[in-house]
């Protein structure tokens, strides 16, 4: 049983010999099961200026028993918008929606992409293994489809009025990217789902990459080989190795179902110095081996989440080229070109 610690909470468990699993800086997980996330990143509400003055954003509750729910950036146009289901980023054990730095990407994103985002706050490992995260993202785009059924006599929201549901895409950062994967995969390629946006997509693997021994020990990494390994420990069903499909789409096991999929256009965005750049060229080139229309970019000089983490200014340069990259893609792969 896992359990979050609370104010309340006796504090003699916390002490640092009870740890059994870090990521330093954001997660400890205790010998009891108790789980201590700490609060680095700043939370804001739906409300929070973005600096995007043509953007409204707002939250939706989704599924109030397992606390699923989803934050909108809505662009203020007037023809109907493209649609873009976006998962955040967090090893599948850290992250939320109301992560700032989210909040005023995605902002940015819907503003220079002329479509809606729907982003997804789906339940986080180790209290919820894995599919669990892959199951949020289904539920949320199946209802988000029950959203384009529902009767118009009844009235739609600004939000329903502005989208074009026939024109939806998959998108996500990191853990974020695997869950709009695995997604995709399950839906089996609908006629209105246009394309998957992967940026930085958190695939994993037991055989050693280069470009992971090359960062093995590079401390300065958001994204270290051990948080890698920590996460997917936290993230898989118990006793799963980093060979298990939910981990590597390229494992044995995983082969002939990767050629047997149906999906859509495929944007895959690669930082040059992350940890998971060669599993991700390596996973780009078996999906189009496997007859998958995939393009890639390798942003140069910056390492993983860089476009919502980094400070510098060539982290800022590279991020203005990601959302031109993504913007270009989600106009070529929709019928609307706004």
């Amino acid at each position: 049983m896992w359990k979050r610690i609370g104010a309340c909470d006796h504090m003699d468990h916390l002490h640092p010999d009870n740890v059994v699993e870090e990521i330093p800086g954001l997660l400890k997980v205790y010998k009891d099961g108790h789980i201590e996330r700490i609060p680095t990143m700043p939370e804001v509400p739906c409300t929070w200026t973005t600096g995007v003055g043509d953007v409204t954003s707002f939250d939706v509750p989704l599924n109030n028993r397992i606390g699923l729910w989803v934050r909108f950036y809505v662009p203020n146009r007037e023809a109907k918008l493209p649609l873009l289901v976006y998962f955040h980023g967090g090893g599948f054990c850290v992250g939320s929606a109301t992560w700032r730095c989210y909040h005023e990407f995605l902002a940015r994103l819907a503003s220079a992409a002329g479509c809606l985002i729907m982003s997804v706050n789906y339940r986080l490992a180790p209290e919820n293994r894995l599919p669990a995260a892959y199951d949020d993202g289904l539920e949320a785009t199946k209802w988000l489809r029950h959203q384009a059924n529902c009767d118009t006599e009844l009235g739609f929201s600004s939000w329903q009025r502005s989208c074009d549901f026939s024109q939806v895409l998959l998108g996500g950062d990191s853990a974020g990217g695997s869950i709009a994967f695995h997604v995709a995969a399950e839906l089996g390629l609908p006629d209105w789902l246009r394309g998957l946006v992967l940026i930085q997509p958190f695939f994993g693997g037991e055989k050693r990459t280069s470009s992971e021994k090359k960062n093995e020990h590079n401390a300065k990494c958001v994204l270290s080989l051990a948080a890698s390994d920590c996460y997917w420990r936290l993230a898989l069903p118990s006793g799963a190795d980093r060979d298990h499909p939910w981990c590597n789409p390229l494992s044995k096991s995983s082969s002939p179902w990767l050629e047997s999929l149906k999906l859509p256009p495929m944007f895959v965005c690669i930082s040059e110095m992350d940890v998971l750049k060669d599993r991700e060229v390596e996973f780009c080139e078996a999906t189009r081996r496997a007859g998958k229309r995939v393009e890639y970019a390798i942003h140069d000089g910056v390492g993983h989440a860089f476009q919502v983490l980094g400070k510098s200014h060539a982290s800022k340069i590279r991020t203005e080229e990601m959302i031109a990259g993504v913007t270009a893609f989600v106009n070529k792969t929709t019928e609307s070109h706004i």
